[in-house]
């Protein structure tokens, strides 16, 4: 009685640390997806020229991952006594989510300047 007792607690350390290490390989799976989709996209929003193009926009990765959902906001950045150049400095964010659990979102800014 003793030993099964003793086994009983062993296996159940033992799944926890099992449903544990599934959690961070999902995890680690999402940020190494995400940082790769972000990279791809910002590249994208880099790539605009014209400051009129750049607005704020959502969508998905619907070829290759339809399970991963992005968006952008567009906002002007406000410098005191600088004048002209607030009116060319964006700021950019992007999310990157996972669709079927909202827990995993990967964020990045960026700060473009429009000569």
């Amino acid at each position: 009685m003793i030993a099964l007792a003793v086994i009983s607690i062993a296996l159940i350390a033992l799944l926890g640390s099992q449903s544990q290490g599934l959690s961070l390989a999902n995890e680690s799976r999402f940020n190494t997806t995400a940082t790769f989709l972000a990279q791809g996209k910002m590249a994208e929003i880099e790539a605009i020229t014209d400051q009129r193009d750049l607005v704020s926009d959502s969508g998905n990765f619907e070829d290759e991952f339809p399970d991963y959902a992005w968006e952008v906001s567009v906002h002007d950045v406000t410098l005191e006594g600088i004048g002209n150049i607030s009116d060319r400095l964006k700021c950019i964010d992007l999310e990157v989510r996972f669709i079927p659990d909202n827990r995993y979102r990967y964020q990045l800014r960026l700060y473009r300047f429009f000569p």
